[in-house]
């Protein structure tokens, strides 16, 4: 994809990489448009960067996410670049009295929400690129966050087909496979041992820059190019089970 000069639509794009994606953008000249439930949130990124448009909006109601879709195809009908990065990440246990409700809001928000925003968004003439951020547990999952590591797979294997599917309209398709970082996904603390969100943006835009379709990072890096056997090494390793 080109790097500047895009009108791009960041879904959670006021914190977490999400932020970091903002930011980036911001720099590279282009007009950056970020949506997410908190408002105040969403304010402090206005604050900070100026340029940047918010739009309050629930990914996990299909009402709001119409309604996003309506107001961007009225208000900003030139934006070219979808990026589908909000995502919840639940640390639980399907022992848990409340586990499948859990799972149904993860279910909602990573992966109703990016399919459900991607067959609206491909409405808009001006579509042309979709960017897709899912995880490296997509080919490893962490069974403290079960659902997830699923809905990862999940959105992989979508964005795989995806990338066929509109090759006619010349969409070009992009996935980005962040490993753990740096930020409050799943709660507070939790990531703090991780590397910085700045560090894994600058990779990014270095792949971006080559045309890799497959963005790739860390523990992403080295799973994309593993084989069976060393993918469950790494799920042993990684869950403690030996």
């Amino acid at each position: 994809m080109k790097l500047s000069n895009n009108k791009i639509l960041i879904t959670g794009g006021a914190s977490g990489i999400g932020l970091g994606l903002t930011i980036r953008f911001i720099q590279e000249n282009n007009n950056v448009i970020i949506c997410g439930r908190r408002e105040s949130v969403l304010n402090e990124a206005k604050n900070k960067f100026p340029s940047v448009i918010t739009r309050k909006c629930d990914l996990s109601n299909a009402g709001e996410r119409e309604a996003l879709f309506t107001w961007i195809s009225e208000e900003h009908s030139d934006l070219n670049v979808l990026i589908n990065n909000a995502g919840m990440q639940q640390w639980m246990s399907i022992s848990d009295g409340d586990f499948y409700h859990r799972a149904e809001a993860e279910i909602e928000t990573n992966i109703e929400a990016p399919i459900h925003l991607t067959s609206l968004f491909l409405n808009l003439k001006s579509l042309n690129t979709i960017i897709n951020v899912t995880s490296g547990l997509a080919f490893v999952p962490l069974i403290k966050v079960p659902v997830y590591s699923a809905t990862k797979a999940f959105l992989r294997s979508f964005t795989i087909s995806l990338r066929e599917l509109v090759k006619f309209r010349n969409i070009e398709v992009i996935e980005i496979l962040p490993p753990a970082l740096n930020t409050d996904l799943g709660g507070v603390g939790l990531h703090d041992y991780a590397p910085p969100v700045s560090d894994f943006i600058d990779a990014v835009f270095e792949q971006l820059k080559h045309g890799k379709s497959e963005v790739t990072y860390g523990l992403s890096e080295m799973m994309i190019k593993s084989g069976y056997e060393d993918q469950q090494k790494a799920f042993a390793s990684m869950n403690g089970i030996f």
